[in-house]
């Protein structure tokens, strides 16, 4: 998988980009998994990025971030019924269980998927 880290020293803050091919192993992979499915050209989706660089940020290591650009991946943008975006949906063991449309601020965003844990 495809990490991306603002720098080489912040890589605590990871998040995965997560895309049609490798969907699947992501959820395998992680217990506990947030998928933002996002576009670049979406205002709200913008504002999200700050909010989801401190969640995982104050998450790190119990719950992994991905992202999954829905202009370039509709297969799984169709398998999940997005048709809002941000969508954030919270999988655990691989089943989703919580989803949460628009922006947020960071404390809902962490009580909402806390109680996951």
């Amino acid at each position: 998988m495809q990490l991306k880290y603002k720098t080489e020293d912040d890589k605590m803050n990871e998040t995965v980009e997560v895309n049609d091919e490798n969907m699947d192993e992501f959820l395998k992979d992680y217990a506990v998994a947030l998928v933002d499915f996002w576009a670049s050209w979406c205002g709200p989706c913008k504002m999200m990025e700050p909010v989801l660089e401190d969640f995982a940020r104050e998450m790190d290591g119990k719950v992994t971030v991905g992202k999954l650009d829905v202009d370039k991946n509709p297969e799984n943008t169709n398998k999940y019924e997005v048709s809002t975006i941000p969508t954030l949906i919270v999988f655990k063991e691989g089943e989703e269980v919580d989803r949460l449309i628009g922006a947020m601020p960071l404390d809902e965003l962490m009580n909402r998927v806390k109680k996951h844990l």
